[in-house]
């Protein structure tokens, strides 16, 4: 239970709080939270199977990161609809079918984003529309290809990561 929030800082993608929360013992302890809106991201597959990731420039990674195309909710935003627009914003593709994988919270210790993984299929092209400040390139490769990318430790993301080994579960 929440007794006290106190604000340390509100920026466009989240927000950070000194707040104090009950024990499970009673006791009453200071937490500092990073609140964040959450987010939506999917594996996108091919009709032929193949896959498609994305290499992004992540300034916090310090460099160009494989991942799975992503994006954080708007206010009020369905999960499905933040990934539909983002498949078409980062690979310029649509998708007549999303399927969940799961849900997951992203750094519990401290940060309640949530993210919810999906699998996109029967896709079909679009023009991509990128934001200004992402820098992002598409690579079509088949899950073996991914799967190798994961366990040679190229791939760090950690949503990017558990998509990957759920659909090697499914495929």
């Amino acid at each position: 239970m929440n007794q006290r929030n106190k604000p340390v800082f509100a920026g466009r993608i989240f927000s950070v709080a000194l707040e104090d929360h009950r024990l499970p013992d009673g006791r009453m302890a200071t937490f500092e939270m990073v609140r964040h809106p959450g987010g939506a991201a999917a594996l996108p597959v091919l009709d032929d199977g193949r896959i498609i990731l994305i290499r992004q420039f992540r300034p916090a990674a310090d460099g160009t990161i494989w991942e799975i195309p992503a994006g954080r909710l708007e206010a009020g935003e369905d999960p499905v609809d933040c990934i539909r627009r983002e498949l078409q914003e980062e690979i310029g593709y649509r998708a007549a079918s999303i399927r969940p994988l799961v849900n997951m919270l992203s750094a519990v210790g401290f940060c309640d984003e949530r993210v919810y993984l999906y699998l996109a299929t029967d896709l079909t092209p679009v023009p991509s529309a990128l934001e200004e400040d992402e820098f992002i390139h598409p690579v079509v490769m088949t899950l073996k290809e991914a799967l190798r990318l994961l366990d040679g430790g190229a791939i760090l993301d950690a949503k990017t990561q558990l998509a990957l080994l759920l659909a090697a579960r499914l495929f």
